[in-house]
């Protein structure tokens, strides 16, 4: 029996399988360094671990009004994501000379379920003004 289960293991195991066994993530990085232990060749395998920076892409943003006499930014708000919030911090970043601002329907809703974090806190801590549901007259 216990041939037989072998015999079995052996037809169902892949090079895949195998390789993993060994540290191999496939059977062609086995074959190679199969060759080259039998050619007698010193290397070492997924050792060196090497940097590198992927390139930004470039991307636009639409704010949804400008107050041209202010030159003020408004960003209407009802949902604020987690991908609103980053391209908002990038934009503050990369543009910290401009004004731009929030009106959310609630900026006391949470950034998360899990989160205590309202928009309203996130605001404060990132540099941005914002009101609820209107644009205050000192704005303006």
């Amino acid at each position: 029996m216990k041939w037989q289960q072998r015999r079995l293991y052996k037809k169902t195991q892949t090079s895949k399988t195998v390789g993993l066994t060994y540290g191999f993530r496939s059977g062609l990085e086995e074959a190679i360094a199969s060759e080259l232990n039998n050619q007698g060749v010193v290397y070492e395998f997924e050792k060196t671990k090497l940097k590198y920076t992927k390139p930004q892409k470039a991307h636009t943003y639409t704010p949804d009004f400008y107050l041209i006499d202010k030159k003020i930014f408004i960003e209407t708000k009802g949902l604020f994501t987690t991908q609103d919030r980053q391209k908002m911090r990038l934009i503050k970043e990369q543009h910290p000379n401009l004004d731009i601002r929030f009106v959310f329907s609630n900026s006391k809703s949470r950034i998360s379920k899990k989160s205590t974090t309202t928009y309203g806190m996130w605001c404060d801590k990132y540099g941005f003004k914002y009101s609820d549901k209107h644009i205050p007259k000192e704005w303006l």
